[in-house]
């Protein structure tokens, strides 16, 4: 007997939690419908007509029993909600789902709402920019439902009045920049847009994810200009940094000349050096080195008068000793030469 007691007040505790679950979920949902952006009469007492059609419903579905049960069960997915009204009224606790719902045919009206991302291409748009530019311009929307009841009961048809506000923004937005800005700042864009969209959007229960700037194409002429332009540009940089490059060499060649104009030995290094890349591997031409003083000489010899005197004859032993110089050195020279010539005819028949 105790045992049964016991049972019984379980059962009677168990059933009380329950329905205090159900009236704290009802008090909620009418919380939550006092902050919506539309008045509805889920709360208000039903007609008497109405319960009489709900009466015989009822008694029809249990007259009906097993065959009404396929006509009154809703299988809903994980993803999906159902907004039901009954006798036009929308029922109270808000959207169903997931899993099964019941409803009462002929006389509830079930409407399923997708819940997942729904992404929207807007077309392209022509566009006339603030700089007085036609531009063609095209997007990416992501959006999704976040409140069943408000996209059912809000608007008529949510999807297509989200695609037609995108195309409208679109417009605005894209109307108050300049074409560079479109091109160069399209993150700026897509967030100003996103940002209206999710304004506008909010009390149809549609949440805007995010938005994509996709293309911006721009008339041919002013493609010419604009590639014109940046030829123009990276003409210009090439120059500067030609000038910059030759200004860099001539200083380092005036830093060379002034090192040679110092020291006459680094003009012969020089010269020597010359005639060893001259003298490659691959090159079948012979050279004789031939001292430039000499010719200078012997220019200054055929340049000289033979009318001038005693003053001749008296600078003749000076002249003697240039020329036993120049001679010298010349002679030195000519060693030189032969010596590399020497060298050169000899690794020649050593390759042949």
């Amino acid at each position: 007997m105790s045992i049964g007691i016991k049972l019984k007040s379980f059962r009677i505790h168990i059933y009380f939690n329950l329905f205090r679950k159900i009236f704290s979920q009802k008090k909620m949902t009418r919380q939550r419908r006092e902050v919506k952006y539309f008045a509805t009469s889920e709360n208000n007492p039903p007609s008497g007509i109405e319960q009489a059609v709900v009466f015989i419903s009822h008694i029809l579905i249990i007259l009906t029993f097993p065959l009404s049960i396929f006509l009154s069960l809703i299988v809903l997915s994980e993803y999906q909600r159902a907004v039901i009204f009954r006798c036009g009224r929308l029922r109270r606790g808000g959207a169903r789902g997931p899993g099964l719902v019941f409803r009462i045919p002929c006389v509830d009206f079930c409407v399923k709402v997708d819940l997942r991302t729904t992404s929207y291409h807007v077309p392209a748009q022509e566009i006339l920019t603030k700089d007085h530019v036609t531009i063609s311009l095209d997007a990416a929307v992501y959006y999704r439902i976040f409140d069943p009841l408000l996209a059912v009961i809000q608007v008529e048809n949510v999807h297509l009045a989200t695609s037609m506000l995108a195309q409208a923004t679109l417009r605005n937005v894209a109307g108050q920049k300049h074409v560079l800005e479109l091109m160069s700042e399209k993150d700026a864009v897509s967030m100003a847009m996103a940002a209206l969209l999710k304004s506008a959007t909010a009390p149809w229960g549609v949440l805007v994810e995010r938005v994509e700037i996709k293309d911006v194409r721009l008339p041919l002429q002013l493609q010419r200009a604009m590639a014109a332009e940046a030829e123009a540009i990276r003409e210009a940089k090439a120059k500067v940094v030609s000038a910059e490059g030759e200004l860099s060499a001539s200083k380092s060649l005036k830093a060379a000349s002034d090192v040679i104009a110092a020291n006459p030995v680094a003009l012969q290094l020089r010269y020597l050096q010359t005639l060893s890349l001259i003298s490659g591997d691959q090159n079948k031409n012979i050279i004789f080195p031939f001292p430039v003083n000499l010719i200078r000489q012997l220019m200054m010899g055929k340049c000289a008068e033979p009318s001038q005197g005693s003053s001749s004859k008296k600078r003749a032993s000076s002249n003697l000793k240039d020329e036993l110089e120049i001679n010298r050195e010349v002679d030195e020279a000519l060693e030189e030469a032969y010596r590399v010539l020497d060298c050169k005819i000899v690794k020649l028949s050593q390759e042949s």
